[in-house]
Order: C-alpha cells, then structure tokens, then sequence
C-alpha cells in the first residue's frame, strides 16, 4: 500500500516537473531561427513555403501551442528583432512569407505579455 503512494507522489512530481519545463526556450527559438539567417541578415531570398527557413518558422508556430508557450516565443522573437535591429523587419515578415499565423504579430512594439 505504501509503495503505491510513494509512486502516485513520484508521477505527481514528475508530471509537475513536466509543467514547469513546458515553457519554451529561447534557445530553441534561435536555433530554428537561425535556418532564416541568410534572409535576416541580407533581405533575400525570400523564404517560400516547404524552405528550410518555412519549415523552422512552421515548427515555431507548433511549439507555441499555449498562451504559456507564445509568450515564449513572442518574447524571445522581439529579443532577436532587438538584436538585429537593423534587419528586425526581415524577422517580422518571416510568418507572412511562410504563410504562418503565430497567433500575435511579431513588431517590436508586441507586448507578449498581452497575448492570449
């Protein structure tokens, strides 16, 4: 009977564990980003749909699959729309040119905080 609670308190632990690492890492946002560096850092080619570049800003919008996670993502987009200031409207039309809908608008002036 024992063993039971001390597994059943093990499976909670573990399954909050999970919750608290759900949020995204900007590290991953970066990394996927970074297929789109050519086009970031000297405006073209134009990313299309099925592009490497697409299939990283395809995978961003399936990593944002809650409020928790777009926040995530927001917040580290508009710290590399910070970064590469000079090109920060190459970052911002990346959805459109994938034909993407991250569900907030990637502008510097987006408060992530705000997204639903």
């Amino acid at each position: 009977m024992g063993d039971h609670r001390i597994m059943i308190g093990v499976l909670m632990l573990l399954s909050w564990a999970a919750s608290i690492a759900a949020a995204v890492d900007c590290t991953t946002v970066t990394g996927l980003i970074s297929a789109c560096s050519t086009f970031i850092t000297y405006g073209s080619p134009d990313p299309y749909p099925g592009s490497p570049c697409c299939d990283a800003v395809m995978n961003l919008n399936l990593i944002a699959d809650s409020t928790d996670n777009r926040r995530s993502v927001c917040g580290c987009l508009m710290g590399l729309i910070t970064t590469y200031n000079p090109n920060s409207t190459a970052i911002a039309t990346l959805p459109g040119f994938c034909g993407v809908a991250l569900g907030f608008t990637v502008d510097p002036n987006t408060d992530c905080n705000f997204i639903p």
